[in-house]
Parts: structure tokens; C-alpha cells; sequence
């Protein structure tokens, strides 16, 4: 098997930072799944950066990951999450170029596994905004897999994913539990029977003045700073995996 993932950053991984400042996600944990559950050496890459808007990923990422040699066997797309953050965010534009993703993969003989991302919009600043344009995106992509007969993992609508406890301190990226979380729904989806990862909630999150304002000024502040300079948190960045690497069974 030859698994290449595409997207941004809940794809890249950010949120499971590892004691060397990496990142890992759930994509890099279903390689691991899928060699485990294959008994077989699994070629993995991952070209997902952060950041990145649905155009480059499909005009891109995607156009590198079939370049692979040899061919992926099958590739996991997730994106729009930033283009839904940006004013005017155009849905319909979103879901075209997710088909032109899906067709791609088609003619080229590549299986696709499409993902709609987490649902951040309950602890988020203009969240109801948020919600209805995921819920749009993700209605075009459930209409989308049952016209191209393809495997989604409908992550948005996983209620236990909008508990606060699966979620890094900036409310947008998912933390290491709700990548496990993610994970184990691909590889459910994909056949691989895996436990549903569940965390314990802990008491009810509250929301004090002093808590909101330091999230504000270093979460918010810094992303509505990048967005006047015209920046991108993944400028800079190439994907972590630009060519195949082993994923062994454990």
C-alpha cells in the first residue's frame, strides 16, 4: 500500500506536537494503522501544510502526490477549512474544486478517501458563521462521495469532537487525543476495526474574562495580524513527507 495525504493543517498534524517540535495527526497514525492492520510495510507521505487554501492544495499538492513514483494506491484529501475563514468564502466554488480533486484520482487510478475537518465553531469567535459554511461544504461532500461512490469520514459531524478536550488552546487545531480521534474514524472507515478514542471531559470548560482576553491577544490578535500583512502560518513550509518513507507494523 502507498498512502499520501493532502490538506492543510489538520492534515500537517498541528496540534500533536512531539517532544522534538514536530508534528505528527492522525494521518501519520493511520499509516501506522494500516500497517498494523495489514501486517505489511506501508509507503507514507504526507504533503499537507498549514495554512494552506482548498486552490493550491487540489492545484499542487494533489498534481505532486500523483507525480509519486510509483503511483499512490490511495490518497486522503481534507481542506477549505481556511478558505471558510476568509470573508466571502465561496462554498460552491469549494465543492468544484473538490470534484476536480475526486476526477483526478479517478483517471489516474488513485483510491480517494475524503475527509471533512473537526467542527472548531463552539468555543470560536464568529462560530455560527463557521458552522453553516462547514455544514454547507460538508453537505457537498457527502453529495459528492455518493455520486463518485468514494469513502468520506464525516469528521464535522462527530459530536464528541466538539468537546473542549479535544482541542488545542487556540480552539482552531485539534490536540494528540482529537487526532487519535480522527484517525481511528479513517481507519474504521477504511474496514480496519479500531476502538472509538474517547476521552474523560473533565469538568465544564468555563469562560472567565481574564482566560478570553489571553486567548484573544495570542491566538486571535496574531492570526488577524497575518491576514492585513497578506501571511500565511505556512509560508515557507514544504510538506513533512515529500517522498515515500516506511511505516513498518509495529
Amino acid at each position: 500500500m502507498r498512502y499520501v495525504a493532502i490538506g492543510d493543517s489538520f492534515t500537517e498534524g498541528v496540534g500533536d506536537e512531539q517532544p522534538d517540535g514536530s508534528v505528527r495527526g492522525w494521518a501519520d497514525l493511520v499509516a501506522a494503522g494500516l500497517a498494523a492492520g495489514t501486517g505489511e510495510t506501508v509507503q507514507y507521505a504526507n504533503l499537507a501544510i498549514r495554512g494552506r487554501l482548498l486552490g493550491p492544495i487540489v492545484h499542487e499538492q494533489l498534481e505532486a502526490a500523483l507525480a509519486l513514483s510509483p503511483r499512490p494506491t490511495m490518497l486522503t484529501l481534507a481542506g477549505g477549512g481556511n478558505d471558510m475563514m476568509r470573508p466571502g468564502g465561496d462554498m460552491r466554488r469549494l465543492a468544484e474544486l473538490t470534484e476536480k480533486a475526486i476526477q483526478r484520482c479517478s483517471e489516474a487510478g488513485v483510491r480517494m478517501v475524503l475527509l471533512s475537518g473537526a467542527d472548531p465553531s463552539d468555543r470560536l469567535p464568529m462560530g455560527n458563521r463557521m458552522r453553516r459554511r462547514g455544514e454547507e461544504l460538508t453537505q457537498s461532500a457527502i453529495e459528492l462521495a455518493k455520486r463518485y461512490d468514494i469513502t468520506l469520514v464525516d469528521a464535522f459531524h462527530d459530536v464528541e469532537l466538539r468537546k473542549a478536550g479535544y482541542w488545542s488552546a487556540d480552539r482552531l487545531h485539534l490536540n494528540a487525543a482529537g487526532h487519535t480521534r480522527v484517525a481511528g474514524l479513517v481507519l474504521n472507515a477504511l474496514g480496519y476495526e479500531r476502538a472509538a478514542h474517547v476521552i474523560d471531559p473533565g469538568p465544564v470548560e468555563g469562560r472567565r474574562v481574564l482566560a478570553e482576553a489571553r486567548y484573544y491577544r495570542e491566538h486571535v490578535l496574531p492570526w488577524l495580524a497575518r491576514r492585513i500583512r497578506g501571511q500565511s502560518s505556512g509560508d515557507f513550509r514544504t510538506g513533512k513527507f515529500l517522498d515515500w518513507a516506511e511505516v513498518n507494523p509495529a
